[in-house]
């Protein structure tokens, strides 16, 4: 076992009593933290956060689905998350008669409760660091592709130790580029059924309109419940399990919230990126965002039209849209903070500092003389390559009938069919059926057409030429020249085989089409095109993966140095979608000139917002009636107003959506479900003038619970504080 001065130098970086602006902390040391939280209005300890020893709040946060955060907030596993985060399986569970993401659902007994098939819920039992175990034998003299196959060997040794003869699973993530690991052990529940949400009309009111933004009116909720053995353990669905009787759950507090108020999220953000270097942030603010938004753009116009004017194809497009918008309106927002920060400029600053402080020293100057040359040559490889990958990705992959049916055709049946290979040609045919009837329900040729055209047309035509394969030059023309050409090209499939853009026809010729056959379609023009562009798209993913290795690497050496020449600097970790707690306070802030945004929201503004012809701006009858009589019951504010959402300064990303916000006291007063556009750069670089996550006010669910859904139930099973 080594020792390292490396893990002397992380050990006093990440717990400095300094606390630099954001963080997103390990709660395995909170009680580095301690003391500032207090002096904030922390009531408790670290302890009660955080602890193997007894229980604590960490026994009632966990892992939604793969990529939420939820909160245990009563005795009998009633589980709290985000609208969002649930959004698709209450869609797979909606039809046009039951339309639950329209109409809601609340279930007013535990027998009504929806099984949801493959939801899983997942519990962090305890973290270790385990840096020692995972680096033994490993030197700085090693080649880093040995490097990684030691970790990894290491790594699975631990893990397998760790979990031997338990149910639990272990994970082990590195921290700061792999100067550091840590082993995440964790216990999952896969039965999980759906217990309410609101209508679309509260759970998504603002739509694409209001993502990211502030002011925010969105009743941001859905409520599950955990269902174990009669032991108390894991199980599968079945209609003898038990409400799981958790350890730990929040008590929820209705008594308000002043500006300036501690708060404390708790829960699993997926990425951040806090060191990256110049060359890194203008790859992504000025090389990937702009071409995903403009391609997302395409997408979105194209589902909105039909969308707007079939209310099936709403219910069938509605997951599909909000996945594609939320990253669409996020990378706005991010290049726009990027830019008016002048975050490039500040990290050039920031290495040039860093190459005086490297040049000032002989030892360092052997050590780290070229590192950030190096990485500059690296990146200017990775700009090209993901410039590549990313219209591939986003345009010519947009349109479903790419992804969906083009792609899988080419990789299942081509090959078997060229090779004369019947037994895997049989075996693919019967998956590609399956899988294209399951695709087709949901699926609108209108939507796709458009998409299809104006994807491709903007693909050749902005696309650098000289990036665009040789073979299929003679589609760069102007912009109407090709968009004639792709419209052609979509007709064209319908009569030519294997007829993908008719569905009948296509399932006919796939269920009947000889090996001959389906090798002779390898000269349709849209799998040739696909085939091409693909086969590019592979050549180029997997040199920027080399580059993205190569880069790992540097940046390991990169933060070492950092935390060499900034001893008193908190140098919190990049989430990586494990625990973590970010604290701060209510805030409001001001976002421009002359703009001034309070910290919290009323129903008043549902109100002003309310537009019956535009669809995310409908308000429910029902609830404008309680606005009207102003029944608002013990969850109104002190001036009389319902809370809806408000704004604090902690430090949240995607992952934390679902998160629960908590009091000085330990108590729930908010749902974390988004962050502000001014401030979406916080990834990169949180800037604490303007980077707020928007939570939703615990007394506005509760109305929503109580007074609108008569849910009594529900209100009945927590513990509510007033």
């Amino acid at each position: 076992m080594r020792k390292s001065l490396l893990f002397t130098l992380l050990f006093a970086a990440i717990f400095s009593i300094v606390r630099a602006d954001g963080g997103m902390w390990l709660p395995l040391f909170l009680n580095y933290n301690e003391a500032e939280m207090q002096s904030l209005g922390f009531k408790l300890t670290a302890e009660d956060v955080y602890s193997v020893n007894h229980h604590s709040m960490k026994d009632a946060v966990m892992l939604f689905g793969g990529g939420c955060t939820g909160e245990l907030i009563s005795s009998q596993g009633l589980v709290l998350t985000n609208h969002h985060c649930g959004y698709s399986y209450v869609q797979s569970k909606s039809t046009m008669e039951q339309n639950h993401l329209q109409n809601g659902f609340w279930a007013k007994s535990k027998s009504e409760e929806i099984p949801m098939e493959g939801l899983t819920v997942t519990f962090l039992v305890y973290m270790k660091d385990v840096t020692e175990e995972v680096l033994e034998d490993v030197n700085a003299d090693i080649e880093e592709a040995e490097r990684q196959i030691m970790v990894k060997n290491n790594i699975e040794k631990v893990t397998r130790e760790a979990t031997k003869g338990t149910h639990y699973k272990a994970t082990i993530k590195p921290f700061y580029y792999g100067n550091q690991y840590f082993m995440f052990v964790t216990e999952t529940y896969s039965d999980v059924r759906l217990v309410g949400v609101p209508p679309e009309s509260i759970g998504k009111f603002g739509g694409d309109s209001d993502n990211w933004m502030w002011p925010r009116h969105t009743g941001d909720f859905s409520l599950w419940r955990i269902y174990t053995d009669k032991e108390g353990n894991p199980a599968k669905y079945s209609p003898d399990n038990i409400p799981m009787v958790p350890k730990k759950f929040f008590p929820i507090s209705i008594k308000g919230l002043e500006e300036n108020d501690f708060t404390l999220v708790f829960g699993y953000p997926g990425t951040t990126r806090q060191f990256l270097i110049s060359d890194g942030v203008n790859l992504v603010a000025n090389v990937q965002n702009p071409i995903a938004i403009d391609a997302r753009t395409i997408r979105l116009d194209a589902m909105k039209r039909q969308m707007n004017l079939d209310p099936r194809i709403r219910l069938m497009y509605s997951a599909k849209a909000n996945s594609i918008s939320n990253g669409w309106k996020k990378w706005q927002g991010e290049s726009k903070g990027i830019l008016e920060c002048d975050v490039i400029g500040k990290k050039k600053a920031q290495e040039n500092d860093f190459q005086q402080w490297v040049n000032a020293n002989k030892t360092r100057t052997k050590e780290y003389v070229n590192l950030l040359d190096d990485m500059r040559k690296v990146y200017s490889s990775l700009s090209e390559q993901t410039r590549v990958t990313t219209f591939v990705s986003e345009c010519v992959f947009g349109p479903e009938i790419i992804s969906k049916v083009v792609h899988p055709y080419y990789r299942m049946m081509m090959a078997p069919a060229q090779q004369q290979d019947n037994n895997s040609f049989e075996a693919n045919r019967s998956k590609l059926l399956k899988s294209n009837e399951s695709f087709r329900k949901s699926y609108c040729p209108a939507i796709d057409k458009e998409a299809f055209v104006e994807l491709l047309t903007y693909y050749f035509t902005k696309q650098k030429p000289e990036l665009i394969p040789v073979e299929l030059r003679k589609y760069v023309q102007d912009a109407a020249t090709v968009r004639t050409m792709m419209t052609a090209l979509w007709d064209k499939q319908a009569t030519t085989a294997p007829y993908f853009t008719d569905n009948d026809r296509f399932v006919d010729f796939l269920t009947k089409a000889t090996p001959k056959q389906v090798a002779k379609t390898a000269n349709n023009e849209l799998l040739i095109i696909y085939n091409t562009i693909y086969n590019q798209y592979r050549q180029a993913w997997g040199i920027a993966s080399k580059d993205e290795e190569q880069l790992n690497a540097h940046y390991r050496t990169y933060v070492k140095a950092l935390m060499e020449k900034e001893k008193d600097r908190v140098f919190y970790p990049d989430a990586n979608l494990t625990l973590r707690v970010t604290y701060g306070q209510v805030k409001g802030f001001e976002p421009a000139d002359g703009v001034d945004y309070d910290y919290y929201t009323t129903l008043d503004g549902i109100i002003q917002k309310e537009d019956p012809d535009v669809y995310d701006y409908k308000v429910d009858p029902k609830l404008k009636q309680l606005w009207e009589a102003k029944d608002y019951g013990r969850y109104a504010n002190k001036d009389g107003k319902l809370p809806v959402a408000f704004i604090a300064s902690n430090h949240t990303t995607g992952g934390n959506s679902g998160s629960p916000v908590i009091n000085g006291k330990g108590e729930l007063i908010g749902t974390n479900f988004d962050r502000v556009w001014e401030g979406t750069m916080s990834d990169i670089y949180y800037d604490v003038s303007r980077c707020r996550n928007i939570s939703l006010d615990a007394r506005y669910f509760l109305f929503i619970v109580d007074k609108f859904a008569n849910a009594q139930n529900l209100i009945e099973e927590m513990t509510i504080v007033e």
